[in-house]
C-alpha cells in the first residue's frame, strides 16, 4: 500500500480518531497533519511493520500527548458546535443530546492521559495491556488512570448544575 492509498483510505478514521483521544476537533486536525507529515517521510519503514494503521493511530497519540506541552494547546475549548463529533448522527430527544454535550465537556476536562485512556478504551474497545502498550506504562498505571477518570466523571455528574435566571 503506498502512502497516498493509505491518506485516501484511512485519512476520515484517522481524523474521528484524533478527534475522540483529542476532544477538539480543530487539535485533531492539527495532529493527523502533523503525524502525515512524518509518517510520509518514514512511509517505508512503517509499511514494514505489517501494520501501518495501528503505527500511525499509535504516533497521533504521542503527539497528542506531546502536543499538551506546547503553549497552543493549554486551553481546552469546552464549548462550540463541532462536539456532534461522538455519535455521528444527531439524537432526536433534545435531552439526549444535552446529556452527550454534558459527557463530552466533562471528558474534555480531563487531564490528557486520562482523556487518552477513556478513549481508547471506550471507543477503540482495547484492553489494559494494550493501552498500557500504546501509552508506553505498566497496565496497573492504565487501571488506576481509567479509576480516576470514571470517578471524576461520576462525581461531576451527581453535582448540582446551577440553575439559570432569565429576565
Amino acid at each position: 500500500m503506498t502512502f497516498d492509498e493509505f491518506v485516501r483510505d484511512r485519512l476520515p478514521a484517522l481524523l474521528r480518531y484524533a478527534t475522540v483521544v483529542t476532544c477538539d476537533p480543530d487539535l485533531a486536525q492539527d495532529v493527523v497533519q502533523e503525524v502525515m507529515v512524518r509518517a510520509q517521510v518514514r512511509w517505508r519503514r512503517i509499511t514494514a511493520t505489517k501494520a501501518p494503521e495501528a503505527y500511525v493511530k499509535r504516533m497521533v497519540l504521542n503527539e497528542f500527548l506531546s502536543w499538551r506541552r506546547r503553549w497552543s494547546a493549554r486551553v481546552v475549548p469546552l464549548a462550540g458546535p463541532d462536539l456532534e463529533w461522538a455519535s455521528g448522527t444527531q439524537a432526536d430527544a433534545s435531552s439526549a443530546v444535552g446529556e452527550r454535550d454534558q459527557l463530552l465537556r466533562l471528558i474534555a476536562a480531563l487531564p490528557p492521559r486520562q482523556r487518552a485512556v477513556v478513549a481508547l478504551r471506550y471507543y477503540e474497545n482495547r484492553s489494559d495491556e494494550e493501552i498500557a502498550d500504546l501509552l508506553g506504562c505498566r497496565p496497573v498505571t492504565v487501571r488506576s488512570q481509567l479509576s480516576r477518570a470514571v470517578a471524576a466523571l461520576r462525581s461531576a455528574l451527581r453535582a448540582p448544575v446551577p440553575e439559570t435566571h432569565r429576565s
